[in-house]
């Protein structure tokens, strides 16, 4: 029985809304195959659509080809099929198709424009604005670096904005970039300037923007400039989308020629898959290219500096700068040749003669001699570093512990019974904080922590150091963070910290443990708490069995209200502490998953240990989250089994916290590894659960 107009566009609204993945362009298809086989006609052109959708920012802009010429020849034939929403989809549809084709060297020039020509017919013919055709010929004329690009751009600024205008935040931040690499620089810069006043973001930007800014004022010698916008766009890019490879090349040329190597070297460790994938050949061949000129900045110095990075055969800076020329020159030449031009051949060439700066970045925000010195018992807990990679560990920045002491419970420096001095050191870090100022507060923290040192407050000092590691982790000095998250736990433990209160830091210092090749610190730490919460009882919890705790009030009554409050009080404890293994056993799961394939079965372990943890305190999301990791995990070791019944478990756990989007993307890993197994059929019953 085929379905009603009504439950077809339901079904496909369903899967419109799931997240960008194999689960949804699996289920899109489905939805084509469904309402071409069975109709009705009139959701036909919604479901391929969405389909064409799901593919272009699932980076399989070639295979929307298919799906879009069908729903343009749908449309020819039976426009009464289209309503309102279907015909602004297929008209918007023309952009990412003229866009993103030409981000593929082997689609041919001659569909590109004819393509274009098509969309400015159609555009024309139904009366729309002109905006969205002036900036696909602007952008395609660049691309390939013709000599009329210029005037394309000009005419492009000065069309007027309609209904499919690209964003308010891209428009200025492309015209920006195009300026700046013309030698416009100053209206370049002026034109960013302006758009982050306006307060105007999208999924990219002002992440891209911010890249592009720090680069320029990097390269016209304006160090403290290029370090504000650099910080600025760490934390951009850590709530952008997609892959965003232009602003992560762009960190690395700007690290490396600016006096980081170490910094440049491990930025480009945790981006070293877009080395090899991005989400089209256009975007790896830019990200390549600014791996080139980082590279060649560092040569000069640092040619023998060692790499290690996942699938790229290169062991040191040298080595690194030749494996990428080639790559680059490879796509280069393929790109030209599909252009008629030798642009992409410039542009690698530019990158090779690149040199470093002629100022040097300073990035620290903690010096190590700014951290209040150890007290001999704070090193009970040390451990010697060990050198690991740093990747998959990306969902866990999702749901990642705030650290901050106004978050644990209220035991900051500025607690009752300070000194005058602590408490207004205290609230000037937390006025810092909250304006946003996060170099300043870490400084105002490390004061705080050490007035509380000199006083003998050591809980107070380690929170105070554990504020300012977490405001220097978040504008990108990852070796201060990493410097000082571990005299905060130490003093935190010393200090009589009750332990469940100190693994919201421990959570917080894993990035950047891994960041820095520092994780045996961080499992040190995260399994002596957990040693504390298993072994010692919970300091000041009151046993309701025990009449010493039973209170003071006199008389049957008012011992049996005084032991049901301690009863109380000792279940909320125990939850606390309940919860806190799990987030350390989960923790320690990332960071070692994060630490290569030898790993990986302990970190399984780890994960599937936190989530039946989670699942027996009733925390369902985070248990459907560490499920997730240990059937990845088990997945790569090979377990099939094991990794589908903890994938199954993590796509249950997400839909009772009614988490739509991770349990799309939690099925999507469990489609994948039934595709694998072979087990089709429970794959496509997967998929229609998703839509039903």
């Amino acid at each position: 029985m085929s379905r009603s107009l009504d439950d077809a566009n339901r079904e496909i609204v369903r899967v419109r809304d799931m997240p960008y993945g194999a689960a949804r362009t699996q289920a899109a298809e489905q939805q084509v195959r469904l309402v071409e086989a069975e109709g009705p006609d009139g959701a036909r052109a919604f479901a391929l659509l969405v389909l064409v959708e799901s593919l272009v920012w699932n980076g399989e802009v070639e295979r929307a080809y298919l799906p879009f010429t069908k729903a343009v020849r749908w449309y020819d034939e039976h426009p009464e099929h289209f309503d309102e929403s279907d015909a602004h989809g297929l008209f918007w549809s023309f952009k990412w198709m003229v866009g993103h084709l030409s981000d593929f060297p082997n689609v041919p020039a001659a569909q590109i424009e004819a393509t274009l020509e098509d969309m400015e017919r159609r555009y024309a013919l139904a009366g729309l604005g002109r905006d969205a055709v002036a900036r696909e010929r602007f952008a395609w004329a660049r691309s390939r670096g013709t000599a009329d690009a210029d005037a394309l751009y000009d005419e492009w600024v000065r069309t007027p904005r309609d209904e499919y205008s690209q964003c308010e935040a891209c428009d200025p931040g492309d015209r920006a970039s195009y300026l700046i690499g013309r030698g416009d620089v100053d209206a370049g810069i002026r034109l960013i300037e302006q758009t982050l006043d306006a307060g105007v973001t999208c999924a990219t930007e002002p992440a891209d923007m911010l890249a592009t800014l720090a680069l320029a004022h990097l390269e016209a010698g304006r160090a403290e400039a290029a370090v504000s916008a650099h910080r600025r766009a760490i934390a951009a890019l850590a709530g952008a989308e997609s892959d965003m490879a232009g602003a992560r090349g762009q960190r690395f040329e700007l690290l490396a020629r600016g006096g980081q190597p170490v910094r440049a070297l491990r930025a480009l460790t945790a981006d070293a898959h877009l080395l090899l994938v991005a989400d089209t050949p256009g975007d790896r061949y830019y990200f390549l290219r600014y791996v080139v000129a980082g590279t060649a900045a560092l040569l000069p110095s640092h040619a023998e500096a060692p790499v290690a990075l996942d699938g790229v055969p290169a062991t040191d800076v040298a080595s690194l700068h030749a494996w990428a020329v080639a790559q680059a020159a490879e796509l280069a030449a393929a790109f030209d040749a599909r252009n008629g031009t030798d642009q992409f051949a410039r542009g690698l060439a530019e990158a090779r003669a690149t040199r470093p700066a002629d100022v040097t970045l300073d990035l620290a925000v903690i010096r190590p001699d700014a951290i209040p010195a150890p007290d001999a018992s704070e090193h009970a807990g040390d451990a010697r570093a060990d050198d690991v990679r740093a990747h998959d560990v990306r969902e866990h920045d999702v749901r990642e512990h705030d650290v901050h002491a106004r978050d644990a419970g209220g035991t900051g420096a500025s607690g009752a019974g300070e000194a005058g001095v602590a408490e207004t050191l205290a609230a000037r870090a937390e006025r810092l904080v909250s304006s946003g100022d996060l170099v300043a507060a870490a400084a105002a923290w490390l004061e705080t922590a050490a007035q509380a040192a000199a006083e003998g407050r050591l809980a107070d000092s380690g929170i105070a150091t554990a504020e300012a590691a977490r405001c220097a982790q978040e504008v990108g000095d990852e070796d201060g963070a990493a410097a000082a998250y571990p005299g905060a736990v130490a003093r935190m433990r010393a200090g009589g910290l009750p332990p469940q209160d100190i693994v919201p830091v421990v959570v917080a210092w894993a990035p950047i443990a891994v960041a820095t090749g520092t994780t045996a610190a961080v499992l040190a730490a995260a399994d002596g708490l957990l040693e504390d919460l298993t072994d010692v009882p919970a300091r000041g919890a009151p046993r309701a069995d025990d009449p010493a705790q039973a209170g003071a009030g006199s008389g049957a009554g008012a011992d049996a209200s005084a032991q049901a409050a301690g009863a109380e009080l000792a279940g909320r404890v125990a939850a606390a502490r309940a919860r806190a293994r799990a987030d350390l056993d989960d923790t320690a799961a990332r960071v070692l998953a994060s630490s290569g394939p030898d790993h990986a079965a302990q970190a399984a372990h780890r994960a599937a240990r936190a989530a039946e943890s989670y699942a027996g305190a009733g925390a369902v999301a985070d248990a459907a989250h560490a499920f997730w990791l240990a059937g990845r995990l088990h997945d790569s070791l090979g377990n099939v089994d094991d990794a589908l019944w903890n994938l199954e478990s993590a796509v249950e756990g997400f839909g009772i916290a009614r988490q739509r989007n991770q349990r799309t993307e939690a099925a999507s890993s469990l489609v994948a590894t039934l595709r694998a197994a072979g087990r089709d059929d429970r794959a496509e019953e997967i998929l229609r659960t998703l839509t039903t």
